[in-house]
């Protein structure tokens, strides 16, 4: 009986643990639950003791992409397999190619390759269609034709009439951990449109697996945070303190190292990031302000600023869900798109920079964080607008697909005290209301 209830409270103790540490947006994303990066290996012909194939790589993800230096795949072959040749990518390794004599040298004899893609500048030869982005995958939501990245291979040394199996243990570093990768399956052969989509061409055999990313799987530290303001109270409510880790105890220090999170561009994942010393220690924060409320639309200002001194952020994207965003939205200076809420009662915005003007948010220097702003105008839906619980404000926000920290909601900024109106008026503030409202209905 004992043993049992030892047992019991053990299992009671790692339930609790695992839903402290596994929250809602690690192990799942509600506002994408669909969203996965896809691997399809596709046999499109076959060879004397081999085939070709070509592998495919699809970001399913609404507003997650794949950034420098870009994503490396790996498997394990299930038999004695050698890739012979490959176009569109390359093996980081040619590994042990002995037994090969007298004959071109394989490009891998690898047991469990590593394949990188290869940058948009390669020989023309080594670029087949869909191919050579360097790495990159960008967000489905926002360029569906740049969301994938494809390679051929021909494949070997598997002696005559082969009994071909599929690769196993696939990973995917895309580009650091976090992604975890079904079995290699095989599904219904991948048709292709031919001869301007008159024509259909049918691969022998096909292959898929499912990716799918955790930031808790990924041990990675909190990216980003918000800090919010309004016109109607001078008080800013501030990023929380920690947010992303705690600030060094020398308040002077103007560089801090933020542990626990590694530098993407890094071949390795263990550097830490050198940002700069703030209460909160994020190297994303985003501001929410609301400028002006005006009686059919009111008006905010987004801030996206970097505290990272060594890095870029590249094609970055911000998340927004809010109440707001029911009614006709414009953003002056972000591209903008409505996303599916998936039975939330508030829609969900996604924005990202405009190509060749504010696509990248430049590292902070030392006087100075990079920023980049928009002006938001949204329409208020007059049957439930009211700037009382917070209504102004947004219920959540991601950067690139991570889950920034939102302040707790009774720090956010509140209306004046109502009982200031049981006070005498004071002659000045009626006559600044008679002019906003004979400019307004004038």
């Amino acid at each position: 009986m004992g043993l049992f209830l030892s047992l019991e409270r053990s299992l009671a103790l790692m339930l609790i643990s695992l839903i402290t540490v596994c929250t809602l947006s690690d192990c799942y994303d509600p506002l994408d639950p669909n969203g996965n990066i896809t691997v399809t290996f596709d046999i499109n012909q076959w060879i004397p003791e081999g085939y070709v194939a070509r592998v495919t790589i699809q970001n399913y993800y609404q507003y997650r992409h794949v950034d420098k230096p870009g994503w490396k795949l790996g498997w394990t072959w299930a038999k004695n397999e050698t890739i012979l040749s490959m176009a569109g990518a390359f093996a980081t390794k040619q590994g042990n190619c002995s037994s090969f004599k007298f004959q071109t040298p394989p490009h891998s004899c690898e047991k469990s390759p590593v394949i990188a893609d290869l940058m948009p500048d390669a020989l023309s030869e080594n670029m087949p269609d869909g191919c050579c982005h360097g790495g990159l995958l960008a967000a489905w939501a926002i360029n569906p034709s740049k969301s994938f990245s494809s390679l051929e291979m021909t494949i070997g040394n598997l002696g005559a009439n082969p009994n071909v199996q599929a690769p196993i243990n696939l990973t995917l570093m895309a580009p650091g951990p976090g992604y975890t990768c079904d079995l290699i399956e095989d599904t219904d052969p991948t048709v292709y449109p031919d001869i301007g989509g008159k024509r259909q061409l049918q691969a022998y055999r096909t292959w898929k697996s499912t990716c799918t990313y955790s930031s808790f799987i990924a041990n990675q530290a909190p990216v980003c945070c918000v800090s919010l303001s309004t016109f109607y109270n001078p008080k800013i409510t501030s990023c929380p303190t920690c947010s992303c880790g705690c600030r060094e105890a020398d308040k002077n220090t103007v560089s801090c190292i933020r542990e626990g999170y590694s530098a993407p561009e890094s071949d390795s994942f263990d550097n830490n990031d050198i940002v700069q010393c703030t209460d909160h220690m994020c190297p994303i924060r985003i501001h929410w302000h609301i400028m002006t409320n005006y009686v059919t639309h009111w008006k905010v200002k987004l801030t996206i600023s970097n505290y990272n001194y060594e890095r870029n952020y590249s094609n970055w994207n911000v998340l927004i869900q809010h109440p707001g965003f029911s009614q006709s939205t414009t953003a002056y200076s972000f591209n903008s798109a409505m996303l599916p809420s998936f039975g939330f009662s508030d829609e969900v915005a996604l924005f990202w920079g405009i190509e060749y003007y504010n696509d990248e948010l430049l590292y902070a220097e030392e006087d100075k964080v990079g920023a980049v702003s928009t002006q938001i105008l949204l329409r208020k839906d007059l049957d439930s607008f009211t700037l009382r619980n917070g209504w102004a404000l947004p219920r959540r926000i991601y950067f690139n697909g991570e889950d920034c920290q939102m302040p707790l909601p009774d720090t956010f900024p509140m209306l004046p005290n109502v009982s200031s109106s049981l006070k005498p008026t004071n002659p000045v503030f009626l006559l600044c209301i008679y002019l906003t409202f004979k400019r307004l209905f004038t």
